[in-house]
């Protein structure tokens, strides 16, 4: 009973110290540039710099552009510059993939994905799926599909400009 008793007292004083030990600082006091520099990152949308231009559009997220009201009411974002001469400016918030298509031609990757809204018990709303179109040197274009009885390929919901976008999902 007694050698009971000292082995959890034992292991007590080991679990409180490994705790404490865990808890310590490091030692290295904190720098003064360091709440300034994480501020500024903080600032920075991931997959943009400073300019508001978007150097990896896989890391791009929502919300990091401006929204806007396109064709027929459509709300959408706009995300990046747009490159000189490019077809990109041609396009609308709203237009279908055909009406894109037409006017930026053939994507150089493409690819779809479903959203949490598919999952939904007799959700009839569009925005069940989305579809993404790659163009080189261009950026990325993305669909929202999926309403009942629509099977064109959904409409432009966000235009994602990248002058050194690789081409590839």
């Amino acid at each position: 009973m007694k050698s009971s008793i000292s082995l959890r007292a034992g292991a007590a004083i080991f679990v409180t110290l490994i705790l404490a030990a865990g808890c310590a600082q490091t030692g290295r006091p904190p720098a003064a540039a360091e709440p300034a520099a994480e501020a500024a990152r903080a600032s920075v949308p991931p997959g943009m710099n400073a300019n508001g231009e978007v150097i990896d559009s896989s890391k791009v997220s929502a919300g990091s552009g401006r929204q806007v009201k396109g064709i027929n009411n459509w709300e959408g974002e706009i995300t990046g510059k747009p490159t000189p001469n490019g077809k990109f400016g041609q396009l609308q918030i709203g237009m279908s993939l055909k009406q894109v298509t037409d006017i930026a031609g053939m994507p150089t990757d493409q690819g779809a994905y479903v959203t949490g809204k598919a999952w939904i018990p007799f959700y009839f709303g569009s925005d069940r799926y989305r579809h993404e179109l790659v163009y080189k040197n261009q950026g990325r274009l993305i669909f929202a599909g999926g309403s009942v009885g629509n099977v064109t390929g959904g409409n432009l919901i966000w235009i994602i400009h990248n002058a050194t976008e690789p081409g590839y999902r």
